[in-house]
């Protein structure tokens, strides 16, 4: 039976609402789509900003933490430092160096050195050797080792010695960033006593004792006979000067060339020896 007008017309009425119901459907889907998609684009830029945070934050803390342990570190050596101008703890000081002092003997005498290199170079007085044609090295292991003259400095009063081994050396420090009123201490011989310890301060530098050159240092730590030749050590443990002498008539005034000069004579003696090699 073919279908009346008012039939068709509500059967295209239904339809029509369907595809309306379908479009406005589809823009929904669409809108919540388009918003999940700008939601998901938002969260990740918060997530990628969190995350760029922290790790800014973490790497701020490593650097901190790094700081932290280099300040201690820098701190603790300070304390040690202080403790030992302080005269509280020379002990490590003393335990360390000792190590690279060596006794001299001769057939005449005795005095003391030190040793400047690992392999076995040695700095002394040269009046130490005055008068002696062999020399002996004695070590604080106490183990005794013949040592060669290589050199000496007359005006100086200073002598290169050579054994031969490996050993723990002595530092050489700067003299002229010296300071009066500086802690130090000479490690020596006296009167036979091996490898004793006295401690002082810095009186003076760049005093003009023997032939008109300002060149030691005074100091009140105890020198004896024996001391010659044994290294003036700071709180660092650097030497910074040869014990010389004392003057006879007084008490607490020793004298030590300083350190730059043993430097320039070690090196023009070295030198030398070198030349005469190559002749």
């Amino acid at each position: 039976m073919p279908l009346r007008r008012h039939h068709k017309w509500m059967i295209g009425c239904a339809s029509s609402i369907v595809v309306i119901a379908l479009i406005v459907i589809g823009i929904l889907l669409n809108g919540i789509i388009v918003k999940q998609s700008v939601d998901y684009a938002n969260l990740n830029n918060k997530i990628n900003e969190l995350q760029a945070d922290t790790q800014s934050k973490l790497n701020e803390l490593t650097e901190n933490l790094m700081e932290t342990k280099t300040s201690v570190a820098e701190s603790q050596e300070e304390i040690s430092l202080l403790k030992a101008s302080a005269g509280e703890d020379f002990s490590g000081i003393i335990e360390n160096s000792v190590k690279g002092v060596v006794t001299i003997k001769t057939e005449v005498g005795q005095g003391t050195g030190f040793l400047i290199t690992d392999d076995g170079y040695i700095v002394t007085n040269a009046h130490v050797l005055v008068g002696g044609h062999s020399i002996t090295a004695i070590t604080s292991e106490q183990n005794s080792i013949n040592a060669e003259l290589i050199g000496y400095d007359g005006e100086l009063d200073i002598a290169l010695l050579k054994i031969s081994g490996d050993y723990e050396h002595l530092t050489m420090g700067d003299s002229d960033e010296i300071q009066i009123g500086e802690k130090v201490i000479a490690i020596g011989n006296p009167l036979g006593l091996q490898f004793s310890v006295s401690q002082g301060i810095i009186s003076g530098v760049h005093r003009e004792v023997i032939n008109d050159i300002p060149a030691y240092i005074q100091t009140d730590a105890a020198l004896n006979p024996g001391n010659s030749g044994g290294p003036l050590i700071d709180i660092e443990g650097k030497v910074i000067g040869i014990n010389n002498f004392k003057l006879s008539d007084s008490e607490s005034l020793g004298f030590a060339l300083e350190s730059n000069y043993i430097k320039s004579a070690v090196n023009n003696i070295a030198e030398e020896e070198l030349s005469q090699m190559l002749i």
